[in-house]
């Protein structure tokens, strides 16, 4: 969405777009931020690539996500899921 409409989104806009929670939205943001893909300020977010390879990167997943987007969805499924694992097994008790 920051890319499809490149301007500064407000927190408050992408929760109602995207019908989100605020968290949602938040740790979304965090993510893209991390990875280089946006920037964020007072007034809200915007879509900005760190450099020309990051940006090319996303326009060639868009790409594979209009033929594929079950294959996308699940490679970001598997990727959350199996952080999630392995934080959930960070506190799992060990025998001796």
């Amino acid at each position: 969405m920051l890319k499809r409409d490149q301007r500064v989104w407000s927190r408050d806009e992408l929760v109602a777009t995207m019908r989100a929670s605020e968290l949602v939205v938040s740790k979304a943001l965090d993510a893209l931020v991390s990875a280089g893909l946006a920037s964020t300020e007072a007034e809200g977010a915007v879509y900005m690539p760190v450099n020309d390879e990051v940006a090319a990167c996303v326009d060639q997943l868009e790409q594979v996500y209009t033929v594929r987007p079950d294959a996308v969805r699940r490679a970001i499924v598997s990727s959350t899921t199996s952080g999630a694992a392995a934080f959930a097994n960070a506190f799992k008790l060990r025998k001796d």
